[in-house]
This record gives C-alpha cells, structure tokens and sequence, in this order.
C-alpha cells in the first residue's frame, strides 16, 4: 500500500511539474510574441513632430523624412536622400495631359494641407490593426500577376481571379514606366477577401502594384482604399506596413498609401528614374511625385511586363464583385475603366497606343480591350468586372 501511495505521490509530482514546465513556455512564447509586436509598434509609430488626421478620422503621425520606416532598411544607413528629392530625370512631362488644376492632395486631410515640410505622413498603428496584417497569409493571399510565378496562364492562381488587359510574352521588351488613369468602385466583398482594381508592373520576378482596393482583413472597414504593394528582395507589403523596411520611401507631405478612394478617378504612373534608376510612383493630372523604391531593391533594373485592369482574391467561393460589379456593357460612362495606359520603353520613349497588349480573364469575370474608340479623353481604353460567381 506504502508503495502504490508512493508512486501516486511520484507520479502527480511528475505531472504537475510537466505542466507547469508547459505553462512557462507558453508564457515564455506568449511573451516573446508581445515583445515582437511591441518592437513592431515602435517601428511604424515613430514619434512624430504632430498628429493629423485624415477626413475619415484616421490618426496619421507627421514623421520626420529620415525616419520613416523606408528608411530602416540595411542598404539605407549611409544614404543620400533628402527630403525635397524629385525625380532628376522629367521625361514625366511627356505623359503630363493638358489640364488647368494644380490641385494637391490636401483634400485628403482634416487640416486641408497635410504634414509640415520635412516630415511624411505615417498611419498611427494599435496592436489589433498589427495583429491583423500579420494575420494575412504572406504567399496566397497577397497580390499576384495574371501570369502567375512562373508566366503560364491558368484559369485561376490559388484562389485569384482577374480580368486584365496584358503586354503580350512575345518578343522581350523592357520598360521604364508606365501609367494609368481609372475609376474608382466599392464592390461587395466577404471578410476574407479582396477585390482591386490595379496597375501590375512586373520587374524580372518581383514587382509593383498600385490602384485601389476594398480589403477588409487588412484594413478595419470594407472602404475603398488607393494602395501600394511592394514584392522586392524576398519580402511582400502592403503600402508602407514593412518592418524590414522594404518598401517605398515616401516624400509627399500630403499623400500616403491606404487614404480612402474618394476620387471618381485618379492618374497613376511608375517611373524608373533615369540618372540613378530608382523607380517613383507618381500620382493625378500632374504627376506628383509620391515615393520611391530605391533601385537596389529590386534584383533587375528594368520592367518586363505590364497588366492592367481587376484582381480578386477569395479562400473559397463564391467569389466576390470586381469593378463596379457588373459585366463591361461598352462604355467608360458606365462602366469600370482603366483608360489612358502608356508604357515607357528603355529609351524613355512614351507609347500611348500600346498595341502589344492581350486579353486574359476566367470564367467570373469579363475585360474588353478598346484600343479604338468614338469616346475622347480615354486614350487606349480597357473595360472590365463582374458581379462574381460560386
């Protein structure tokens, strides 16, 4: 009896020590996991000379331009920029329309004017914002091209659809730009899924987007949002949510990825910079100059290829709306565009016809391609979107 009673005693002392062993090391990794998003915190909310806010009431802190996160990245410490850097290179002015409105971006902001000179707008991030970012499958769910990794076209790519209007594989071209203009939509979507309406430019393996997007898992809200995504140097981000710094290094004062779409539509173009080949994004009717990525970002130094038009991602049907969600019916009146494109080739020469393009949609969604229309203003024309399918 004495020595059953002992093995129960041995055994129940066995026992509460494994479980309290587990219960530290839950502990142990329970911290380690708040000090990583504590650290995390303390890299996108930079202490900040003044707190505006959006005219949605977002809280946006004005960051000086030398710490912004961009410029966390390892290949940054001994750089040269500075704060009121534009793009040495103006051929911009070859895609710049025949317009009278020198209007900034100011409109975006309670204040009317945005940050002070010197300093960039930074969204104020809290741990729940941070939890569900990183929340967001870093491969699947992000945004992809049509082509897909490896330039094979399929029906679908791990749950993305599109409905893109596409320079042709054919012969090799590389390019040096490329701009947009296109309207702006707030399409129905579940919890899980995204729908955007965007400009793909594809360098070597990695690449750019920029557009709109109705993203809810990212954001807090099913708002239309104008949005950034990097893919450079092994790492993928949203706007300027990078903790390796990877992203784009922003220099407007008055503009930053992730403000609401409030435009009926707005102008969009990347640029690689001809004297020291960084790559700008550049905004509206007058070309603003928005960010850069600097060229070591990226592995090659020139775009291969260029889509344009809706991209949606959903984990499972049905899937969601894209565009204005409704089949293109033939005019930009009514429907979801993309109009205006120009691609700009390795001698910096503007194409505004872009003839090399083809179509690619699945069976949910539909894109014409218009390169020849009686409708004025729309350049080269590309229509698109659908209500979704299961």
């Amino acid at each position: 009896m004495c020595m059953i009673l002992a093995c129960y005693i041995i055994c129940c002392s066995l026992l509460m020590s494994h479980c309290h062993g587990v219960v530290e090391e839950t502990k142990t990794l329970k911290s380690k996991e708040d000090l990583e998003i504590e650290q995390k915190l303390k890299l996108f909310n930079k202490p900040a000379v003044k707190i505006i806010k959006s005219i949605n009431g977002e809280r946006y802190g004005c960051v000086d331009f030398y710490k912004q996160p961009g410029l966390d990245h390892p290949s940054m410490k001994n750089h040269t920029f500075h704060y009121k850097m534009r793009m040495s290179h103006l051929e911009r002015s070859k895609m710049k329309r025949e317009t009278h409105s020198n209007k900034t971006f100011g409109y975006f902001w309670e204040n009317g004017v945005g940050c002070p000179i010197g300093t960039v707008p930074i969204l104020r991030v809290t741990k729940d914002a941070l939890l569900k970012i990183k929340s967001i499958d870093s491969d699947n769910s992000n945004p992809q091209s049509s082509w897909g990794k490896t330039y094979k076209p399929t029906s679908s790519i791990d749950n993305h659809h599109f409905a893109v209007v596409r320079t042709t594989k054919g012969k090799p071209k590389s390019y040096n730009g490329a701009s947009m203009n296109i309207n702006t939509f707030i399409p129905s979507v579940g919890p899980m899924q995204f729908s955007a309406s965007r400009m793909h430019f594809q360098i070597g393996n990695e690449f750019i987007q920029v557009g709109w997007i109705v993203h809810p898992q990212l954001y807090h809200d099913f708002n239309s949002r104008l949005f950034v995504f990097t893919n450079a140097g092994g790492h993928e981000c949203y706007n300027l949510f990078c903790p390796d710094g990877s992203g784009m290094i922003l220099v407007s004062e008055d503009f930053t990825p992730g403000l609401l779409a409030e435009q009926k539509s707005i102008d969009f173009a990347i640029m690689k910079d001809k004297i020291n080949g960084n790559w700008w994004l550049l905004m509206g009717t007058s070309w603003e100059e928005i960010g850069f990525w600097p060229s070591s970002r990226f592995k090659e130094s020139s775009g291969t290829r260029v889509e344009w038009g809706g991209e949606v991602y959903s984990p499972s049907p049905p899937n969601p709306p894209m565009g204005n969600s409704h089949y293109p019916k033939g005019s930009p009146i009514v429907d979801s565009y993309v109009r205006l494109i120009t691609t700009v080739d390795e001698n910096y020469n503007t194409d505004k016809t872009v003839k090399n393009t083809e179509r690619y949609s699945d069976s949910c969604y539909k894109v014409r391609d218009a390169t020849e229309t009686f409708f004025t203003h729309v350049g080269h024309l590309i229509i698109y979107g659908g209500p979704g399918c299961k």
